[in-house]
C-alpha cells in the first residue's frame, strides 16, 4: 500500500494497463491456440478417417493393398484378417500385434485416442477402425497418427506467443503515453499555481482545450482564483476606504486633543467633549458604513420577505428629522420582495443625500410601473430635492465611494462619502436599479424593483 502511495500516476497508470494487458494477451494467446488445436485436430480426425476409408475400399476389391499403405509422415496403418492376425502393416508396426483391440461399432467405422502399446510409452496417437467386407468375414482395417500437441507446431506457438507479448508492450506503451499526455496540463496547473502569490493575483492556470475532467477542473480552480482575486480585492479596497475617511476625524480629534494639552488652563473637560463630539459622531458614521458596504460586498444574505414599500416610505419618512420640507407621496399596496432593514437603509441614505443639498423641499414619490422586463411589473421609489442638481456626466460618479463633487466638499454635513454607494450596493442585491434621472429641478434618484404578487391559488 505505501509502494502503491511512492509511485506517480502515470506510473499506477502504467503498470495497472501493463498488468491487464498481459493478462489479456495471455487469455488471448490461449484461447488462440485451443481454437487452432481443435481446428488442428478436427482436421486430422477427418484425415486419418478418410485414409481408413481408402484402405478399407482397396482391402474390400483386392484384398490387399498395393503398394505403400500410406505416404503420410508418422502415420500407421495395419490390415487384420477375420481371424484377429495382421496381415499386413507400415514398417514402424511390422511384426507387432494389432495396435488396438476395439473393433468398429455399428456404423462400420470407430475412432479413440490410444496412448502406450505399440506406440511406446507416453506417446499418444488418435486410431480409426473401419470394416472392410470379405467373403470369408470381416477384416478391420487401423490406421493411426500422433495426436495434435497443443502448441499445434512450434513455430505456430511461438508466432501466438511473441505476438501476445508484443501486442502486450504496444498497450502499455500506448497507456503510459496517453497517462503522460492526460496529466500534462496538470503539471501545467501545478507550475501555474505555484507561480501565482498575492502579488500577481490575476493570474489564472491554463485551460486544456479537451473537453474533459481536467478541462472542468482547471475552470474549477480559475473561478476559485476568480472569488479570492475579487475577495483580496475588496479586502484592499476596504482597507483603502478605511484609511482614505478616517484620517479626517481622527485628524480633527487629535489637534483638538493637542490643543488641549497645550493649553490645559484654556481647555474644560465640557469643551473638549463639545469640540471632540462631532468627530467622534463622523467616525462612528465612517465605522458603521463601512462595515454594511464590507458586509455587502462579502455577499452577506437579506432577510427577504413581501412588504409595502409604501408604507416602509411613510415610516422612513416619519422617522427622518430634517429641517427641511419632506413631503412623501406613497401609493399603497406596492409590494417588493426585500429586506426591511436593508431597503430602510437605503431610503435613509438617500433622504441623507437630498438633506444635504436641498434648498428648501424634499419629495419621495412611491408608485407601480409597468416594467415590460418582469411579467409582475415594478414598484418605483424616487427621491428629489430642490437642490442644485447633478450633472448627467457625473451622475455614476456619485455611486462610487468617498466621491463628493465640488458642491458637497463645500457644504459637507458629515457624510461618509459611502452612503450612495451603499444604497446602490442594496438595490442590486434585491434585483433593481438605482440611478438619478432627468428632473426639472434639483437631484431625482429613482429606485426600481420588481412588483411581489403573492401567487394565488
Amino acid at each position: 500500500m505505501n509502494v502503491s502511495r511512492n509511485i506517480s500516476i502515470t506510473g499506477r497508470v502504467t503498470l495497472f494497463t501493463g498488468v491487464v494487458s498481459a493478462l489479456l494477451c495471455t487469455l488471448l494467446a490461449v484461447v488462440l491456440m485451443n481454437a487452432i488445436h481443435w481446428y488442428a485436430a478436427g482436421a486430422l480426425s477427418s484425415e486419418v478417417r478418410a485414409a481408413g476409408g481408402r484402405v478399407a475400399i482397396t482391402v474390400e476389391d483386392h484384398g490387399s493393398v498395393r503398394g505403400p499403405l500410406t505416404q503420410q509422415p508418422g502415420r500407421n496403418v495395419q490390415i487384420v484378417d477375420h481371424r484377429g492376425r495382421v496381415v499386413e502393416s507400415t514398417p514402424a508396426l511390422r511384426g507387432k500385434p494389432p495396435m488396438v483391440t476395439f473393433v468398429p461399432d455399428g456404423q462400420n467405422i470407430r475412432e479413440e485416442e490410444v496412448c502406450g502399446g505399440v506406440f511406446g510409452p507416453g506417446r499418444c496417437a488418435v486410431v480409426v477402425a473401419e470394416s472392410a467386407r470379405r467373403p470369408e468375414g470381416r477384416w478391420t482395417v487401423y490406421v493411426s497418427s500422433p495426436v495434435v500437441p497443443w502448441w499445434v507446431a512450434p513455430w505456430l506457438a511461438a508466432l501466438v506467443i511473441g505476438s501476445a507479448a508484443v501486442l502486450a508492450a504496444a498497450i502499455t506503451y500506448l497507456g503510459n503515453r496517453i497517462a503522460t499526455a492526460s496529466l500534462r496540463p496538470v503539471d501545467a496547473i501545478r507550475k501555474e499555481l505555484d507561480a501565482i502569490n498575492a502579488s500577481c493575483p490575476s493570474r489564472r492556470v491554463p485551460v486544456p482545450p479537451s473537453e474533459d475532467e481536467i478541462h472542468d477542473l482547471a475552470a474549477s480552480i480559475n473561478h476559485t482564483l476568480s472569488r479570492l482575486d475579487t475577495a483580496m480585492a475588496r479586502q484592499r479596497q476596504f482597507a483603502s476606504d478605511a484609511s482614505h475617511d478616517l484620517r479626517s476625524p481622527i485628524a480633527a480629534m487629535h489637534a483638538e486633543v493637542e490643543d488641549a494639552l497645550l493649553a490645559p488652563e484654556e481647555t474644560s473637560v465640557t469643551g473638549l467633549g463639545d469640540k471632540l463630539m462631532p468627530s467622534l459622531k463622523r467616525l462612528e458614521s465612517i465605522v458603521s458604513d463601512l462595515l454594511t458596504i464590507a458586509r455587502l460586498d462579502a455577499g452577506a444574505p437579506a432577510v427577504l420577505v413581501p412588504l409595502d414599500l409604501a408604507e416602509l416610505a411613510d415610516q422612513e419618512c416619519a422617522r427622518h428629522q430634517t429641517t427641511k420640507n419632506l413631503t412623501c407621496r406613497a401609493e399603497p399596496g406596492v409590494m417588493v420582495l426585500g429586506d426591511r432593514m436593508r431597503l430602510g437603509r437605503l431610503l435613509t441614505n438617500l433622504l441623507d443625500n437630498a438633506d444635504r443639498h436641498a434648498a428648501s423641499t424634499i419629495t419621495v414619490k412611491v408608485e407601480p410601473e409597468d416594467d415590460e422586463r418582469s411579467p409582475r411589473g415594478g414598484a418605483v421609489l424616487e427621491v428629489i430635492d430642490d437642490g442644485p442638481g447633478i450633472d448627467p456626466d457625473k451622475r455614476e460618479i456619485v455611486f462610487q465611494r468617498f466621491t463628493r463633487l465640488d458642491a458637497a466638499r463645500s457644504k459637507d454635513a458629515g457624510g461618509s462619502g459611502l452612503g450612495l454607494a451603499i444604497a446602490r450596493k442594496i438595490a442590486d442585491a434585491h434585483g433593481g436599479s438605482l440611478r438619478i434621472e432627468d428632473s426639472d429641478h434639483g437631484a431625482r434618484f429613482v429606485l426600481r424593483l420588481p412588483r411581489h404578487r403573492p401567487e394565488t391559488r
